[in-house]
């Protein structure tokens, strides 16, 4: 392998730099992909490098994970919601919600926050359920897309760090058992999980200050986040004029709820509970998750319960497709960023951006200097596990050699966590930000504009707190 050098930056750089000049996403990535071949080709000096296709396009659309998010993420989920619009169960929803609620925006928004907290399972999974659930409600009250997304994806992947029950501290003990004397091994690397997350402080600034947000008690919100509030409360307009939703309204007769069909509340709640337990249960229980069962499981539901209230078979099927051609986009968008990911992968980002870090660092400056890295190597990979798999095994013999203390250990740790919940939660192309944008109704580019300043404000809160932590050590 050749030794990274800051050429490993430049996919990343290209596609997050075009994204944000152009606000063109899928160009902008495939530009990261075609900067990323020429890259690994001045590595390796091997012509087929230059080939992006079968060197990076394959190998990328053709794995689990990608295989995963086209038929759990979109075709199920695409098809549960074009189920729900014609059965007309999420409409129904909304309507008996806002009756239970006082229909204002600070309402939907807490709604929305509590919704995030709930489905705490997982980013991606988070994101969809909340954002799919929420949105008939927000939509009705008024609430920008731009700040539902923010609440949505601000209570994804930082809340799964803060309540654990969830495959998280599974995955992360296996990267630091062993790696200090005090997690000798993977059920010493979850206690250890549990007690840092104390001091997990991006996650508990992020979530804390949506909750704010929500109730419209935050000391100060952005100016653009305000300005998208103050267009939808004084011109009605949930977007921006020059927003391009990747899931827009459908107007087509397959996308309008059949007529002289009767929606049930049941219709909404039996594939959403279903979709729930059999993910949540086998986890508390402490086996495997099945999220993929869950979400076909969940679908094959609402064709029963739309079946069983009188639904044609024909109309049944008609809603699913129509549910799922809505998603063509976001199966490309998704394609592209796991094509990126393995660009960085291949051209070892993480590992360069770890290796600028040097050593002779002040104990009381490292669990800060941890959480800068890992938002660094989260924002341009946009994956926060990946993240995990590459800082873990480094940090916390770090930390250590620098100061071989527990406490300070916790501190370093939650920064870790916290780090690359950042640059996952705020990277346009991390597949949180992006389904939280799909699932919301939301230009994904506006997403990212809109949430950025209110995270890097949390993350600020977090340095400043990790700094003043481990001064006390």
């Amino acid at each position: 392998m050749a030794e990274p050098t800051w050429l490993s930056l430049l996919p990343a750089l290209v596609t997050i730099g075009l994204a944000f000049a152009t606000r063109q996403v899928v160009p902008s990535l495939f530009a990261g992909v075609l900067a990323g071949s020429a890259v690994l080709f001045t590595q390796t000096g091997d012509p087929a490098d230059l080939n992006p296709i079968s060197r990076l396009f394959l190998p990328a659309i053709g794995s689990t994970g990608y295989a995963q998010i086209l038929l759990i993420y979109l075709w199920c989920l695409g098809g549960l919601i074009g189920l729900w619009t014609r059965t007309g169960a999420a409409r129904h929803f909304a309507g008996w919600v806002g009756s239970q609620l006082s229909g204002s925006r600070h309402s939907a928004l807490f709604f929305a926050w509590v919704l995030g907290c709930v489905f705490h399972q997982g980013g991606t999974v988070s994101t969809v359920l909340t954002g799919s659930t929420v949105k008939p409600v927000a939509d009705a009250a008024g609430v920008s897309h731009e700040e539902l997304s923010y609440v949505v994806d601000s209570t994804s992947s930082p809340v799964a760090t803060l309540l654990p029950f969830n495959a998280w501290p599974v995955f992360i003990a296996g990267l630091a058992a062993g790696t200090v004397p005090l997690i000798a091994d993977t059920s010493a690397g979850e206690s250890f999980f549990y007690a840092s997350i104390k001091y997990n402080f991006y996650a508990i600034f992020a979530v804390g200050s949506t909750l704010l947000f929500s109730l419209g008690r935050l000391p100060a919100v952005s100016p653009i986040m305000r300005r998208a509030r103050d267009r939808a409360m004084q011109q009605g307009l949930l977007d921006a004029p020059t927003a391009r939703p990747m899931i827009v309204a459908d107007d087509s007769p397959e996308g309008e709820a059949l007529t002289g069909y009767i929606p049930h509340l049941s219709d909404f709640f039996v594939p959403l509970g279903l979709l729930l337990s059999i993910s949540v249960i086998p986890i508390a229980l402490g086996s495997a998750s099945r999220i993929n069962e869950a979400f076909g499981i969940a679908v094959l539901s609402a064709m029963v319960m739309a079946r069983i209230h009188g639904m044609k078979l024909d109309d049944i099927l008609s809603g699913f497709i129509s549910g799922c051609s809505r998603m063509t986009i976001g199966a490309v968008v998704l394609g592209l960023a796991v094509t990126v990911g393995v660009v960085a992968k291949e051209l070892h980002t993480a590992d360069y951006l770890v290796s600028v870090m040097g050593d002779g660092l002040s104990p009381v400056f490292l669990p800060a200097l941890l959480m800068a890295l890992c938002m660094g190597i989260a924002f341009a990979t946009g994956t926060s596990w990946g993240t995990y798999a590459v800082v873990f095994p480094i940090a916390l013999p770090l930390a250590w050699a620098v100061l071989p203390d527990a406490m300070f250990l916790e501190i370093c740790f939650g920064a870790v966590l916290g780090g690359a919940v950042f640059g996952d939660q705020c990277s346009p192309i991390s597949d949180t930000t992006i389904l939280s944008s799909m699932f919301t109704g939301c230009d994904l580019m506006d997403h990212v504009r809109t949430q950025l300043p209110m995270a890097l404000t949390s993350a600020g809160l977090a340095a400043a707190a990790s700094t003043a932590m481990a001064a006390l050590v």
